[in-house]
This record gives structure tokens, C-alpha cells and sequence, in this order.
């Protein structure tokens, strides 16, 4: 990761605050993330955010996986977060987990029971749901709720020790059922689940709700400041509840700031589980994914997903950022640094009539022009090539100033070629190209001064090499997928998200590649080698073409 310091913003100004008031004498923050699915692009800001804001003023940043619902949990996920987070180039000061703090949580369930500020509830989950209220009406208090402290301690205690089914009992905090804000009307804080925890095993069989484990693990771990996206906003009076019922001392501050929502895109990890056990996806890393691990595969460079997070900055209003400007980091970063080679998807044979038979000579292109200390790399030329079938047209269009019978073009870095005559197969299909090359224009310019408007790509038939190339779109159609008036989130599928070009043709040069080399493949876009590659088949997946085209789909 590039030297880089988090710009100053609100979240940061909190803290200046904070710090100038003595509340804090340090900074320490965490990335919490539920081990339920893998990253999003929606958790890079939220990475950036905690990580960047530690690091400004050095202070701590811990990776805690909030691992309170094992039913939905999974060493796989864990593993994949703590892949992406070092991808983007960030690295935790500690890997904790919620389920680190159960002992110490389970004391403060005990300890809010002991303070009447916690009851066993029977009621069931509609019944619960029945009894909350509306927006505009208040809740009715559970028939449970005067239970004495000493009930309370005994069913708490049993629903430990495995006597009870699930659902049969909660513990729920006593705050207020009239509470305007819904989310202090006595709720919920610790569930009976009798299922095996991917970290602590079968020791327990109550786990608690994340807004119970939440601030007690940043109290716990030390935490100053507990930022979070705006979604939690409302949760914002219980976290404070629980702090300040329980006497924690220098509880941590909690700040929220407006989730990442782009367009074209979905998120819901419930929605992105959906994609790959139906099949519409190959997987959690499928490159048409807004997964970290998804992009990471297509070719999206980190840096690239960095700049994007700093392009957006840190705010507290809603707002819906467009997937271009995304694409746009891409494409600059990509310009940048991938080097450049030839390939041509699409092949079209051309027989240079004039070239000597049986010879073939080397061409030096440069490696990136945009860093001539790279050098140069050669590629063969002979008698034989292969061009682009887009870039030849029998009878031509007004403008077209490609390959066609009797026009002159440039092919890159080698010579100037005239096209004479074409073959055609029994359907009318162009097979091959019959053309004169001037041996006097190497290196793609004529000793003459003559001008030509068509320089073209090309691979040699002598050492180029096959590939399969797919070429990756966006995987949702319209801006919203999720929106409900446009169907289920399926029905706005891509049809067009993903094309598979076998017989696609690489220059020789390009030898010993591995898994993420990254190229712009001249006149085409960018592209990455995929982990499905073998030693006996490459496959490059297009990571972005060289300009947008999707305002013009639109």
C-alpha cells in the first residue's frame, strides 16, 4: 500500500475533540465484521475508515470477528477476511473475537439480572414482535417482566446448562416499552442456540445478540471509538445503555458515518449467498462479484479499490455512488502500472505475400510507454499473423481506416501493410488476408514521410500462444437490483455479464505467467491471468475495457 494518512473529516474532528478534552489519551479502533459471507466493496470504506484513522493518530486497530451467530458462521468466511483486509494492504494490531469475550459478556448478562435490569421472557418470537408496538404506539410490557431477581437467576442459569429447546426462552434487558426508539423496548440480549461455535465448540448453548456483545467487546478490548455505518445510528442509545448501566469506566464513543451504496451492485450477504448456491455465479470470488475476493480475482487492483475509498471521503449523508467512478480508479491505476501486450480475441489469418518464406525477425514494443525504465520486450514477426477479424471489412464504411482491399495500415511497432485480396469459406466468411508489407517501414514508420490513420494489433502465427479469454460486465442491469418495483433481484440479471472466447491468441513473449499477472492488451482493455489457468490452458479474464461503454448500453 502507498504511504497514505486518512483526510481529515467529522469522524476525525470528534476525536480532535475527544482528545483536546482529555476523555481519550489514545486512539484505538477495531474492524468488526460477522464471519457470515466474504467482504464487499461496502467494507473497504469501513476497513479504510478504521484502519487509516488508527494509523493518523497512531494509535490501534484490531480485526474482531463478531462471531455471535454460529448458525450462519464459518472458519471459511474468517479465513477470507483476514485474506482480504492484508490484500488491501492493512494489517491488525490483534485478531480477536467477540466469542473471546463470552465469559466477561455472561457476567454482565448476570450482573443486569442481579440490578433488575434483565428478565427471562417466554414469549415466543411473534408474540414478542405483537407486543414491541409501532412507530406510533407504544409496546406492552411482557407478562414475564416483574419475574424476581431470583426466577430470573435460576431460568438464566438452566437455559446455560442445556435444560431448555431453542426459542423456548430469552433474556431480555428492561429498559422502556414506550421508548420512541424501538430498539429500547426491552430487547432481546441473549438467545438459546444449541449448535457446535466454529471458536469456542459446544461450551455454551446461549449466545448473545450482537447489540449486547457489541459494546461490552469495545469496552472490553479498549476501544475509543466505535465507528460504524449509519445503520446503527438507532442502535446508538442501547450501545450507551449498556455502557453506562453496567459502570464501565472510559466507555468507548460511538460515531456512525453513511454506508458505501453503488450502483449496479448488490451487497446483501444474504442475497450474494443466493448467486452462488443457485448457480448464477462460480462462487464468493466470481469476478462479476463486488466481493474483495471477486474483484482481487477479475484484476481490480488494491491501490485502485483505495483510491476509490478516498475519492468518496467519509460523510454522514446518504448518497448512491456511481459504479464508474469505481472503474475509473481501475483504469488509471491499471494505466499506470500493467505492462502491455498483444493479443487478438478474435482471430483473422494474414499472409504477408511479399515476406520471405521461412524467415522471421524480432520487434522490440515497449514494456508500458508510461514508464520507458521498464524497456522494451520483443515479439516475432514472420510471414504469417493473425489481426483482429473487427479489423478488416470488405466493403468498408465511411471512416473505417482498417484493414480492407487496397487500403494501408500500420501494424504496431513492425511494418506498413496493404491489403490486396481475402478468402472466403463456402458460407461467404472471410478466412484469411492476402497483403504486401513495405520492408523499408520498420518499425512502423515509411523513410518516405507517407501517412497511414490505421495502426492495428497483431500476434504472430510462428509463437503466439492460445488462450481463453472471458470477458467480464457488470452483473446487474439496472441501478438497483434489490428495488422490489423492478422484480426479484434476479430478474435484473446481465444476460451479457459474462462471454467465453475460446482460440483467442496471446504473443510469444508473454511466458511464465501466474496467477493475477495483470496486462493492458493493446486496443482491447485490461486483463488478468485466472487462478482456473493450467500449464496446458491460460485463462485471462478481462478486468475493464480501455473506455467505459456503458452509458452508451444504458
Amino acid at each position: 500500500m502507498e504511504e497514505y494518512t486518512a483526510p481529515s473529516n467529522f469522524i476525525h474532528d470528534f476525536i480532535d475533540e475527544d482528545l483536546e478534552k482529555g476523555v481519550y489519551d489514545r486512539i484505538q479502533t477495531r474492524f468488526p465484521p460477522e464471519p457470515n459471507g466474504y467482504l464487499h466493496i461496502g467494507h473497504a470504506k469501513a476497513i479504510c475508515i478504521d484502519f487509516l484513522t488508527a494509523k493518523k493518530y497512531n494509535g490501534l486497530c484490531n480485526l474482531r470477528l463478531d462471531d455471535t451467530n454460529p448458525t450462519k458462521e464459518d472458519v471459511e468466511y474468517v479465513d477470507a477476511i483476514k485474506e482480504d483486509i492484508q490484500w488491501l494492504g492493512f494489517q491488525w494490531n490483534e485478531c480477536l473475537y467477540a466469542s473471546s469475550y463470552f465469559d466477561f459478556v455472561y457476567e454482565c448478562a448476570v450482573k443486569l439480572i442481579e440490578m433488575g435490569k434483565a428478565f427471562v421472557c417466554d414469549l415466543t418470537q411473534d408474540e414478542m414482535r405483537e407486543y414491541r408496538g409501532t412507530l406510533t404506539e407504544p409496546g406492552k410490557e411482557s407478562p414475564y417482566r416483574n419475574r424476581s431477581i431470583e426466577e430470573n437467576l435460576d431460568l438464566f442459569k438452566r437455559m446455560t446448562d442445556g435444560e431448555f429447546p431453542n426459542g423456548a426462552r430469552v433474556l431480555r434487558a428492561k429498559i422502556d416499552m414506550a421508548s420512541p426508539n424501538l430498539n429500547m423496548r426491552d430487547p432481546v440480549i441473549y438467545r438459546i442456540a444449541h449448535v457446535s461455535h466454529h471458536q469456542t465448540g459446544d461450551k455454551w448453548c446461549v449466545y448473545p445478540m450482537y447489540d449486547f456483545a457489541h459494546p461490552l467487546s469495545d469496552a472490553a478490548e479498549g476501544v475509543t471509538h466505535s465507528l460504524c455505518s449509519l445503520e446503527f445510528e438507532n442502535h446508538h442509545p442501547l450501545y450507551d445503555w449498556f455502557l453506562k448501566e453496567l459502570g464501565l469506566k472510559n466507555p468507548p464513543r460511538q460515531i456512525e458515518f453513511a454506508r458505501l451504496n453503488l450502483n449496479y451492485c448488490l451487497t446483501s450477504k444474504r442475497k450474494c449467498l443466493q448467486l452462488v448456491n443457485d448457480g448464477i455465479v462460480s462462487g464468493w470470488d466470481d469476478p462479476r462479484m463486488v466481493t474483495l475476493s471477486g474483484m482481487r480475482r477479475r484484476g481490480y487492483p488494491a491501490q485502485a479499490i483505495l483510491d476509490f475509498c478516498e475519492k468518496i471521503g467519509v460523510s454522514k449523508a446518504y448518497s448512491v455512488v456511481d459504479y464508474g467512478l469505481l472503474e475509473s480508479c481501475v483504469r488509471d491505476r491499471l494505466n499506470q502500472d500493467a505492462p502491455r501486450a498483444m493479443a487478438v480475441l478474435r482471430p483473422l489469418k494474414v499472409i504477408i505475400d511479399n515476406y520471405p518464406e521461412g524467415q522471421k525477425e524480432e520487434i522490440e514494443v515497449e514494456i508500458n510507454p508510461d514508464k520507458p525504465e521498464l524497456g522494451k520486450r520483443k515479439v516475432t514477426f514472420a510471414r504469417e499473423i493473425y489481426v483482429e477479424q473487427d479489423d478488416f471489412m470488405a466493403e468498408p464504411v465511411k471512416k473505417y481506416f482498417r484493414l480492407y482491399p487496397g487500403n494501408e495500415v500500420r501494424l504496431k511497432s513492425a511494418y506498413f501493410v496493404t491489403c490486396n485480396s481475402y478468402e472466403t469459406d463456402d458460407e461467404g466468411n472471410v478466412t484469411c488476408l492476402h497483403c504486401t508489407y513495405d520492408p523499408e517501414s520498420r518499425g512502423g514508420e515509411s523513410p518516405d514521410g507517407r501517412k497511414v490513420k490505421g495502426t492495428l494489433h497483431w500476434v504472430s502465427a510462428v509463437d503466439s500462444i492460445p488462450v481463453e479469454v472471458r470477458l467480464y460486465d457488470r452483473l446487474f442491469n439496472v441501478e438497483n437490483p434489490s428495488d422490489e418495483s423492478n422484480g426479484s433481484f434476479t430478474d435484473n440479471l446481465n444476460p451479457d455479464s459474462l462471454k467465453v472466447l475460446e482460440g483467442c491468441l496471446l504473443e510469444g513473449g508473454c511466458k511464465d505467467l501466474k496467477v493475477g499477472d495483470t496486462f493492458q492488451f493493446m486496443r482491447q482493455g485490461y486483463f488478468c491471468v485466472d487462478k482456473d489457468s493450467t500449464d496446458d490452458k491460460i485463462i485471462f479474464n478481462r478486468t475493464i475495457s480501455l473506455n467505459s461503454s456503458w452509458g452508451a448500453k444504458k
